[in-house]
């Protein structure tokens, strides 16, 4: 399994997108600014989308890619997997004929572009050699998490999160986790705008992170445009024996 980061940032500026990752070549995590980097071939090859929130730093690529890869003769169609409410507010706010055309009836309701699958906390999805596992998480909005399982081990996403005792234990029962990707948004002077954003900081990051049985490698996301070097720096001071590195735009995790 071939995990490339498209975005990882958490705003826009030069050189940062927004959360989107892409697995294999054919699922997505997360559809933020970083699909807009993709060469139109790769956003062909896409029938997947797996969503964490419907915050728009995790969702604003989501009616472009289906509007550059529409047809009028649909062989497969875009299916997009997310919490029940997660969905609903995408059909409401977004796909609604006012922001966006509504591709779930293009080109037909019969053969829509676009379709919708509920995935909520505990559910897994199979897709080809992968297993999608939706985990329940704390944000501001209902969010999950998910880990990725093949034959190699354990892909794991926090999404947007603050301190939580859901994800932790779903961690400790993959034997062989290999990767952790998990959102850190804001530094520890601003910890109590990280509490009200459901996020979080260095410090309530790694007081989870003690939680955690396995020794994977971690890769911090989300972070605040302009706030990196800080925030990985507060987090390696207080957690120096775990293997954490910064995510950036254009890596690759391979499991």
């Amino acid at each position: 399994m071939r995990i490339r980061i498209l975005g990882c940032s958490g705003g826009i500026g030069a050189g940062s997108r927004t959360s989107a990752m892409l697995i294999d070549n054919d699922v997505l995590l997360d559809a933020g600014t970083g699909v807009g980097d993709l060469a139109l071939e790769d956003l062909f090859a896409i029938r997947h989308v797996f969503l964490t929130h419907a915050h728009l730093d995790h969702i604003a690529g989501l009616p472009m890619l289906i509007d550059s890869i529409f047809a009028e003769d649909v062989d497969v169609p875009v299916t997009v997997y997310g919490r029940q409410e997660t969905l609903d507010a995408i059909r409401t706010h977004l796909f609604n004929w006012v922001i966006w055309p509504d591709f779930a009836e293009l080109p037909s309701a019969e053969n829509p572009m676009l379709r919708y699958s509920v995935c909520n906390p505990g559910d897994t999805v199979t897709i080809g050699h992968r297993n999608f596992r939706a985990v329940e998480v704390e944000h501001s909005v209902p969010s999950i998490g998910y880990t990725v399982q093949n034959s190699g081990g354990v892909f794991a996403v926090s999404g947007d999160t603050k301190s939580n005792r859901t994800l932790w234990p779903v961690l400790n029962a993959c034997d062989d986790l290999k990767a952790l990707v998990i959102e850190v948004s804001f530094p520890n002077e601003l910890a109590d705008l990280a509490e009200t954003a459901g996020h979080y900081c260095p410090d309530t990051l790694c007081r989870d992170l003690a939680l955690l049985n396995h020794d994977p490698e971690i890769w911090l996301t989300g972070m605040k445009p302009g706030e990196e070097k800080r925030i990985l720096s507060q987090v390696i001071a207080t957690s120096p024996n775990k293997n954490i590195r910064m995510l950036s735009r254009g890596t690759v995790i391979t499991v």
